[in-house]
This record gives C-alpha cells, structure tokens and sequence, in this order.
C-alpha cells in the first residue's frame, strides 16, 4: 500500500508544534495520535503504531505538545494541552478536507495523551470517537484519586486499550469505571502488558508493541461506523 507523509507545523497559541501527516490511498478514518508524558511524536512506539494503522488503510498525524517543543520535561497543563489538541483537531481535518477524504476523524493518545484528549472533547472538540493507549486512571499507588469525573459526559465511542499489568490503572477500578460510563465505552485488556504495554518475557522493540495495537485499534474503529 501507498503512504506519502509529511512534516508541517501546527500553530498553537503563539509558537507551533510540529507534526507528521502520513496517509495511505483512499483512507477509511484519519486519526490523530498524541504522545505519552515522557516521550515525544518521534518516540519508536508512536512510530509503530501509525505506520501499522497506514498499513491498515487508516491516515494519521501525529504531533508533540508544546512542552516538548519548548524542551521541558513536565508536561502541560490541562489548559494548554487541551488547545493543543484542539488546534491540531482542526489542522487534520483540513488535510483530510484537502484530500477529498470524508471517513471519521478519531483522537488517540498514549496515557497523558490520552486522557487530554479525553479532556478536550468533554469540552466540546469534536471527534467521531476517542481510543486510549493506556488510559491513566490514577497514578501508581494512588487508586484513591481517580481521573475520571469528565468521562461519564462523553458520548462518542471511547476504546479504553490497557495492560493488565499497568500500574496506573487497578483492573477493578477501571472496569467499574468503563462500566459507568455506558455502552459508548469498550475495554480490551492486553494479557500481562504493563504501562508501556510490554509483556514479561515477550522480546519486542517499542516500534513492535506500538505496531501491535493498530488491528484492535482499526477493528473497533469500523465497528464503530
């Protein structure tokens, strides 16, 4: 299959953010891919998890968070990271609109990323549906406080994709959670994958896990209409 990519940038409040567009011919959905708290777009996971959902006919675009563009470690409050999201929505579907393609435009991120999104379209950026890469429900050892009050107001189809052995979120907690939230929610547990979705005993590269997730990921996608 054909993908062209390309690099751009995204203005966000008064600097931009970079960011790499790849879209294979006549693409089913476009989906935008945020990153975790501690890696940034070019990270081997965020390369192998789009370049597999190109494989599997789906565009994508990937970009950094101002805070990686301004080479701080800590990343941005709910405020910024929330008008990252929102201006970066909108550059997509540009891109898909220059292209002709009308197939769903879908937010995905990596925990911080994620749960960002999450946090964006709880107040109102559109997007046809929502798939988190390890949802951060709480952080470790913290089961007490939870990061989920925004989820029940969401009605898109939400993927919740998450380790079984993944600190940041007790398995009870997040099925009471998903089972909360209603139909519109779906949890797939990856058997022993811890945060980074890496399997005890299981020899992969990040790029090989990341690829790993696109099929579950595309799967639901075109369950989801």
């Amino acid at each position: 299959m054909s993908v062209s990519a390309s690099d751009f940038r995204i203005p966000v409040g008064e600097g931009t953010v970079p960011a790499v567009f790849a879209r294979p011919d006549n693409p089913s959905a476009t989906v935008v891919v945020a990153h975790g708290a501690g890696a940034g777009m070019e990270h081997p996971f965020m390369h192998g998890f789009t370049h597999a959902l190109n494989a599997l006919g789906i565009a994508t675009l990937r970009f950094d968070f101002p805070y990686r563009e301004a080479g701080r470690k800590f990343p941005d409050r709910p405020p910024a990271a929330i008008a990252a999201w929102r201006a970066v929505m909108a550059a997509a579907a540009e891109r898909a609109a220059e292209y002709g393609d009308t197939g769903p435009l879908w937010a995905a991120g990596k925990s911080f990323g994620g749960r960002m999104a999450s946090m964006a379209v709880a107040e109102g950026m559109d997007a046809a549906g929502l798939v988190y890469l390890g949802y951060p429900l709480h952080a470790p050892g913290k089961p007490e406080k939870l990061r989920d009050a925004h989820l029940y107001g969401i009605t898109v189809p939400m993927l919740f994709l998450q380790g079984s052995r993944d600190t940041f979120a007790t398995p009870a907690l997040l099925e009471d959670v998903v089972g909360r939230v209603g139909p519109s929610a779906v949890l797939q547990w990856v058997d022993g994958g811890d945060h980074s979705f890496a399997v005890a005993g299981l020899k992969r590269s990040p790029a090989e896990v990341g690829a790993s997730l696109a099929e579950p990921v595309a799967r639901f996608i075109h369950s989801s209409g």
